[in-house]
């Protein structure tokens, strides 16, 4: 199929079409913007390629033959299908889906309740969201864009850094009540402690840790599973602020320390350079950097830069692993 479409003469077509509409070489050579003698030269090819002659030349009058009044219908077909197809796809740049891949927890507890005003805003973009840690293959999948936690190295992708991340330690306001909050230094083998792939216990406190190396407690490797443990007061959780933030807005949890730690990793938008400029992808981006700059950091944490920025060229296509 593919090799008789490579054969197909596409301009000779589109040129046939312009005379037969026309019945004039010269007008039809104006209206496509090209020579009279270049529409004669293309006709010729194409009654070459199909052996029959499809036009009467009568000095200045040209009509067409019997075989070229059955193929004209054919071809406007073919051509208002093609125009249709290519009409949709320029109309797609602006509306329609978006493919995005992020991390689920990222998802769930910070995108998710932003989205409404994001309806609201562009109710011509519909989102298609995935979710995984892993990096995406641009060039072997369908995503349009992708919100990676990471150090921004994405190689020769657009990549805009939208919001810093940092690490606190929350616990239910009962949990709270019944240990206290948590020292910033010092043991912490008399509290119930929950244990994540974040950052251990150790190297959140500032103090001596050599007897923390062994810290007892339940250990969740899925950042929304352990701050749902963290909610059922099953004890203390090193989270970060991103998934934090709205249940302790909400009460339902509480800082357990003011110490807090800024991740070493941010939220970057990533997506191919062609992407970047559709107005669908291009709205989205800078609704999530507007969302990015008006998130507030936690209470005491000290004050970070949050200029976007674009990647720099670099071999490769993938945005890299982030979790």
């Amino acid at each position: 199929m593919s090799s008789a479409y490579d054969r197909l003469p596409l301009n000779a077509l589109r040129v046939f079409e312009a005379v037969a509409t026309r019945l004039n070489f010269s007008e039809a050579a104006e209206a496509l913007h090209v020579t009279p003698a270049a529409v004669s030269q293309q006709i010729k090819s194409l009654e070459d390629y199909l052996q029959t002659p499809l036009f009467r030349r009568e000095g200045r009058s040209v009509q067409l033959t019997p075989e070229g009044l059955h193929l004209l219908p054919g071809v406007r077909q073919g051509l208002d299908e093609l125009e249709a197809a290519l009409q949709r796809l320029r109309q797609q740049r602006h509306t329609g889906a978006i493919n995005v891949s992020m991390l689920a927890s990222f998802l769930q507890r910070w995108l998710m309740p932003r989205l409404a005003e994001l309806r609201t805003l562009h109710p011509e973009i519909d989102l298609r969201l995935h979710t995984s840690p892993n990096a995406v293959d641009f060039a072997r999948s369908d995503f349009h864009a992708a919100l990676r936690f990471g150090l921004g190295r994405y190689g020769d992708l657009h990549a805009e850094k939208f919001m810093n991340e940092w690490l606190v330690a929350v616990a239910s306001p009962a949990l709270v009540a019944k240990y206290g909050t948590l020292p910033g230094t010092g043991d912490l083998a008399q509290y119930p402690l929950l244990h994540g792939d974040e950052l251990d216990w150790a190297q959140w406190s500032t103090g001596d840790t050599r007897s923390m190396s062994a810290l007892r407690g339940a250990f969740i490797d899925d950042s929304a599973s352990l701050l749902s443990a963290v909610l059922e007061g099953l004890g203390f959780g090193l989270l970060r602020w991103t998934l934090a933030a709205g249940e302790l807005k909400a009460g339902r949890i509480v800082l357990a320390s003011q110490h807090i730690v800024a991740h070493r990793f941010s939220y970057h938008f990533v997506c191919p350079q062609p992407y970047a400029e559709f107005p669908k992808v291009a709205a989205f981006r800078q609704w999530l950097l507007k969302q990015g700059r008006e998130f507030a950091p936690p209470p005491g944490a000290e004050p970070t830069s949050r200029v976007a920025r674009s990647a720099s060229p670099a071999a490769g296509r993938k945005a890299r692993r982030t979790s």
